[in-house]
């Protein structure tokens, strides 16, 4: 009797589940609507921003391949995310094969890290356009940029690579309900009932490189606001910040959730309900908000769009 237990307790999990609203069940179909909507819209929007910047020979400057790689990330993060969170919503299916998850964790982690490099050379990118102008097109060339952007795309993802095999190496014995609609690290590593000291402190590390990213988009805005001080002209201070408008904008749009969640953890209640919508918004809400944010304030890209639509802007 006692040997059967053990092997019963000793069996390995086969399949996880997600979970979606606690307490919504019979509102998911609705709720799905919106999600779903929200979901196309991502899609539209970084497609038509990439397919405006390749097809415009005037938007081929270094502003706009940094703006190609934030949508290529946010691309990554709807296309890794939102299937599973529509596949819950709309049929109720919350089991996921280990595998499936750690492959979805390692991309959504893998995104998400990009997206916060790619904000962190966006920052540069604004502080040398308004520190030196006249060297701007001489230093940051297309050869340059590229490089730049190959660089944090292969750091992104050698940075979470690790995370689907410390996971896989790790037994799932018990408990098998993660708390969220999709896949991350940190909540399938606390389903192991078996030692996860090296999935704790690398995910730590992890966390730190990407935190360690705001701190120097926070540096970079010290700078550039000094650069802005020193300008003469008030016309031209503004003229100057309103070119980091849509910058600022897509950082507060990415950090905001992420820094709320943390703070939660640490020193707020865990209200499971709160936790979990922030958590869904740190993932739906940056894919969709940043082509919106970026074809408003930015003249050229609305332009552009406004063009191919058939549309005059007045």
């Amino acid at each position: 009797m006692s040997m059967s237990a053990v092997n019963i307790s000793d069996t390995e999990l086969s399949t996880f589940f997600l979970i979606g609203i606690p307490g919504l069940e019979h509102f998911h179909i609705w709720i799905s609507i919106p999600i779903c909507v929200m979901y196309l819209v991502a899609i539209l929007g970084n497609c038509t921003i990439l397919f405006i910047i390749k097809t415009e020979p005037s938007l081929h400057e270094p502003m706009y391949y940094f703006l190609s790689m934030l949508a290529v990330s946010d691309l990554g993060l709807s296309l890794s995310s939102l299937p599973t969170m529509l596949r819950i919503f709309l049929f109720n299916a919350t089991g996921i094969s280990p595998n499936a998850c750690f492959a979805q964790e390692f991309f959504i982690h893998g995104f998400t890290d990009m997206e916060s490099s790619v904000l962190l050379i966006m920052s540069f990118d604004r502080f040398l356009a308004i520190w030196n102008p006249l060297r701007y097109s001489s230093i940051l060339t297309g050869t340059r940029v590229s490089k730049m952007g190959l660089f944090f795309i292969i750091k992104s993802m050698l940075l979470v690579l690790p995370f689907p095999f410390t996971l896989k190496r790790l037994k799932y014995c018990k408990k098998s309900l993660l708390s969220h609609s999709y896949c991350l690290h940190q909540d399938v590593m606390k389903l192991s009932c078996s030692d996860n000291t090296v999935n704790f402190f690398y995910g730590f590390f992890v966390a730190l490189c990407m935190m360690s990213d705001s701190v120097f988009i926070a540096i970079s805005y010290v700078l550039i606001l000094k650069t802005v001080m020193g300008i003469g002209s008030h016309r031209e201070r503004l003229k100057a910040l309103n070119t980091c408008v849509s910058h600022i904008c897509a950082v507060l749009i990415f950090y905001v959730p992420i820094i709320t969640l943390a703070s939660m953890h640490r020193f707020g209640k865990k209200s499971p309900l709160a936790l979990i919508l922030i958590a869904d918004v740190f993932l739906l809400v940056p894919p969709l908000m940043n082509p919106i944010v970026y074809c408003v304030k930015t003249r050229q890209i609305r332009e552009k769009v406004l063009g191919r639509l058939g549309l005059r802007q007045k």
